[in-house]
């Protein structure tokens, strides 16, 4: 018997037979029982009814609980009901082989054989476009993600919220709405003055004008900070930014302009050149990993735009805004929130809360349909005061919604490594993909719900084993499909195609299996899309994996090339079903499809 990886036991879900059979049946029984309630003169909205696959498939391909949703409404016991939605389901003979009553009123439904090989036919007829839909055809949607301030590398969390935001873009995409991928970042705040202050000190460090602090007192919040050391002042910030590559900044701008620049700001050159620096290397390590953006925005363009200003004179004409202590706050509880929210501090700097707000009234100006913000757990208590006020000055606050994850955590040799971006006590994501493969990357970061912690085990990402490492187990199968052309090639036996493949000769229940499940791919794309959880598709890869893999593994039972040339044609069909569902899911996550591994 063929072994399981433990990484499937998580996810085995039953088949669905796929979006096409399964909207033909919802139609079949919304008709029914429609003409069930006019019939009693109801003339109301039909109830919400679920049509799952069973958990138990004795009970068929499909289970439908219309009849018991209706009982009260008809005045009939389920079953009669049942009864009356089961001959209709049998009126559809091209696609229902039986349907039958079960239980208190459940209506049971297996579907025919020949249609799942028809939807073989159709998946090779479609090719990498199967899976894709023109749901969202018209709509235009933007999808902010990343947009890490450039004050350091990228984080592993910045990598997951990457891989997360793309993903959801390639999903939005594929269900046909023209999607627009947006990086924004604050560059006006005081995060960035700190950035210049730390490359300054460093500066001067270098020239020998100031002392660089104990690294005690770096990194203990509580040990004393000195102003002077050996009779040189200590500049370096308290909680400034302490990577190495503070000090290579500041080393290239001594390079560049030499050491005159010791009167200047660090709002001057200091923080010019470490936004430029340090953004050129965001831009390089998502280049590295496949994310690239339509638009790179920030919070400055808004300041100069007057924007900023436009939005709390808005606000205020509106009576959104008051003045208090020095500062001036947001109304918020006017919009039902537990509390007010400062705006502009009494220095008059504005906190993070105004160019938000004023960002995300500019996304609807610019004509997006929806707007989707994927944003880490850190950022959830703000998004309700920025929906609330762009709400209150005249935008569709109900499409703009927020796609959450939550932190990474690294694990290595069995413990965790702490991670702190001004501490610099973290692993970037340069750093992580020196030591594993892109695809592994993606993969891992994808493959769990954006909402749980994601425990990334370095360990496992290094395993070269394709039975042990998820994301070589899905590439290694369809990997497999490839091996199995080039025999066939080896042997002058051509390939079928959706008009030549014999589809009838697959017959075993595991054949059987794997079309029920590559039949299920698009309804997982638009479930995906509609709920924006990408790891659907990593979910469903494991899948079809777990369904191919053991298949072609047993080669007596399941061989491919035999002398039965109409099984090795229909054989040769499911390895290329196989082969485009696969690359098409591993598409939408931005992983490649190996022909050789």
């Amino acid at each position: 018997m063929t072994q399981i990886p433990d990484f499937l036991d998580e996810i085995c879900h039953p088949s669905d037979p796929g979006r096409g059979v399964k909207e033909a049946l919802r139609e079949t029984l919304e008709r029914t029982m429609r003409a069930l309630l006019e019939a009693k003169g109801d003339e109301g909205p039909l109830p919400e009814f679920a049509l799952e696959v069973p958990k138990n498939p004795d009970h068929g391909d499909f289970a439908c609980n219309a009849a018991m949703m209706l009982a009260k409404r008809l005045r009939q016991p389920p079953r009669n009901i049942a009864q009356q939605l089961v001959e209709a389901l049998e009126a559809e003979a091209e696609i229902v082989a039986s349907a039958e009553v079960a239980g208190p009123g459940f209506v049971n439904v297996r579907l025919r054989g020949a249609r799942w090989h028809d939807r073989l036919r159709e998946v090779l007829a479609a090719g990498d476009r199967f899976g894709h839909s023109e749901e969202l055809a018209g709509l235009r949607f933007q999808v902010e993600f990343v947009s890490a301030n450039p004050t350091g590398p990228l984080t592993l969390g910045h990598g997951r919220q990457a891989v997360l935001g793309d993903a959801i873009a390639r999903l939005l995409s594929a269900c046909g709405a023209e999607v627009t991928r947006e990086y924004y970042f604050n560059n006006g705040g005081r995060q960035m003055r700190v950035l210049g202050q730390s490359v300054r000190a460093r500066y001067l460090e270098q020239l020998g004008l100031a002392a660089p602090p104990p690294a005690d007192a770096l990194t203990d919040e509580e040990a004393e900070w000195p102003s002077e050391i050996d009779g040189l002042p200590v500049v370096f910030p308290r909680d400034g930014y302490q990577g190495d590559y503070i000090a290579e900044i500041a080393a290239e701008v001594r390079a560049e302009r030499g050491d005159g620049l010791v009167d200047e700001s660090e709002d001057g050159v200091f923080r010019a050149a470490a936004e430029s620096r340090i953004f050129e290397n965001i831009r390089r390590t998502l280049a590295s990993i496949g994310i690239e953006f339509d638009v790179f925005s920030n919070e400055m363009e808004l300041y100069e735009s007057g924007r900023i200003e436009a939005t709390i004179e808005d606000l205020r004409a509106r009576d959104l805004v008051f003045d208090e202590d020095g500062a001036v706050w947001l109304r918020a509880t006017s919009f039902g929130l537990d509390r007010d929210r400062v705006l502009v501090k009494r220095t008059g700097e504005p906190t993070y809360l105004l160019p938000d707000i004023a960002y995300h009234r500019q996304k609807f100006e610019r004509g997006f349909d929806r707007v989707i913000d994927v944003q880490g757990a850190d950022h959830i208590e703000q998004f309700p005061f920025v929906r609330e006020a762009i709400g209150a000055l005249g935008c569709p606050k109900d499409r703009v919604e927020l796609v959450m994850h939550q932190f990474v955590t690294l694990t290595q040799g069995g413990t965790q490594v702490k991670q702190s971006t001004r501490r610099a006590t973290y692993v970037t994501v340069d750093e992580l993909i020196e030591e594993i493969d892109v695809d592994v990357f993606r993969f891992f970061m994808i493959q769990r719900r954006a909402e749980g912690h994601l425990d990334f085990d370095l360990a496992l990402a290094k395993e070269t084993d394709w039975k042990k490492n998820p994301a070589y187990y899905v590439q290694y199968a369809l990997a497999r499909t490839h091996g199995i052309e080039r025999k066939a090639r080896e042997i002058s036996v051509s390939m079928p195609d959706s008009t030549t493949v014999q589809a009838e000769a697959l017959v075993l229940a595991e054949e059987i299996d794997l079309l029920k499940k590559i039949s299920e791919f698009p309804d997982v794309v638009a479930r995906a899309a509609e709920s924006r959880e990408p790891h659907h598709i990593a979910y469903f890869a494991r899948d079809l994996a777990g369904l191919w893999n053991p298949y072609v593994q047993d080669g007596t039972r399941h061989r491919v090339l035999s002398d039965d040339d109409a099984l090795t044609n229909a054989r040769l069909g499911l390895a290329l079903g196989v082969r485009i569902v696969l690359a098409n899911a591993l598409a939408l996550l931005g992983v490649s499809a190996p022909e050789q591994m």
